[in-house]
């Protein structure tokens, strides 16, 4: 969805401090970077996660939303300072492609009622399994698509808000048809902006890996580790001034005056990325303002970060 610019003033910004962070040196992205990975079957997320760490010696890792050690698909894993984000990577919306068992003869008709019926807000009581606590929560099941039918197996593909559990969905789903029914194999095609034609595996993570360490050559490696920026394209986003930005990566709130422009897609108490002119990512938070308050204001606080990413000191301290 196309947004609009709502800039307040004009500046520019230093060029002997910070830089575009697609222009950053190796080091520093493997200290803030993202990584689009094809889990494979077998391992638990967690297993993975230790071996990408290892594989890029990188002190902190850790994933967007768990899969089950034998579902595979899209698994984002945030390194270094980019894990402060990962509550914002489970909050994502998922898709998945899904083989659902059922267990009696189910009428074609039948099938495509029960689909269109468990779409949009559903109420979901989490597995035995699940590390959650057991009480029905509603959830959305934005689309339930019904891809193709062998026998007794149903290939669909579903949309859904983060949460849901599809093993969950199957059985319900079954329990509709009134047959029964189970999941047979899953796997996770999207997680927010991460989508699967652009996910790699751990086989191209180490061959990257061989290839910079032997030759130097850093270009595998860039397209497979992306900067953080990157997972915050979809947010709404504030630009501040570089005066603004130490004081930020000390905890400061983002007060109007520091404000060049915002998306129009900010609202209050909404997400929101605040970045620099360059377009590196300060931190994430939450909106005071909406973008039309932010415009045509002249004083007040803005947003307060709750995560700020920004290593202090990459902009020089403007306050006595």
């Amino acid at each position: 969805m196309d947004v609009d610019i709502y800039l307040r003033s004009k500046d520019v910004t230093d060029p002997q401090f910070g830089m575009d962070p697609h222009n950053r040196p190796i080091g520093e992205l493997l200290k803030c970077g993202i990584l689009n990975l094809d889990k494979p079957r077998g391992p638990t997320s967690h297993q993975v996660v230790a071996w990408v760490r290892d594989v890029l010696k990188v002190d902190r890792a850790g994933h967007g939303g768990t899969l089950d050690p034998k579902v595979s698909g899209v698994l984002p894993i945030a390194l270094g300072r980019s894990t402060r984000l990962v509550k914002y990577l489970l909050k994502s919306d998922k898709s998945y492609v899904c083989v659902m068992t059922v267990h009696g003869e189910v009428d074609e008709e039948r099938a495509k009622e029960v689909f269109s019926a468990f779409t949009g807000r559903i109420l979901q009581t989490p597995p035995l399994k699940a590390a959650v606590k057991r009480e029905s929560r509603e959830r959305t099941i934005y689309s339930l698509n019904l891809i193709e039918r062998k026998d007794r197996d149903i290939l669909f593909e579903v949309s859904c808000e983060a949460g849901t559990y599809i093993r969950k969905l199957c059985r319900d789903m079954g329990e509709a048809l009134l047959v029964g029914a189970n999941m047979s194999e899953l796997r996770r095609i999207r997680s927010g902006g991460f989508v699967e034609r652009d996910s790699c595996t751990l086989q191209d993570l180490v061959d990257a890996m061989y290839y910079l360490n032997k030759d130097g050559d850093e270009d595998q490696i860039r397209r497979l580790v992306l900067p953080v920026e990157d997972f915050i394209r979809y947010m709404p986003k504030i630009w501040v001034r570089d005066t603004a930005v130490e004081a930020l990566c000390n905890g400061a709130s983002l007060a109007l005056p520091g404000v060049i422009k915002c998306e129009s897609s900010v609202v209050p108490a909404g997400t929101v990325a605040v970045l620099t002119l360059k377009g590196e990512l300060i931190g994430v938070g939450q909106s005071r303002m909406s973008a039309k308050q932010i415009f045509e204001g002249e004083s007040g606080m803005v947003a307060d970060l709750a995560r700020v990413v920004m290593p202090r000191g990459v902009y020089p301290r403007y306050w006595k």
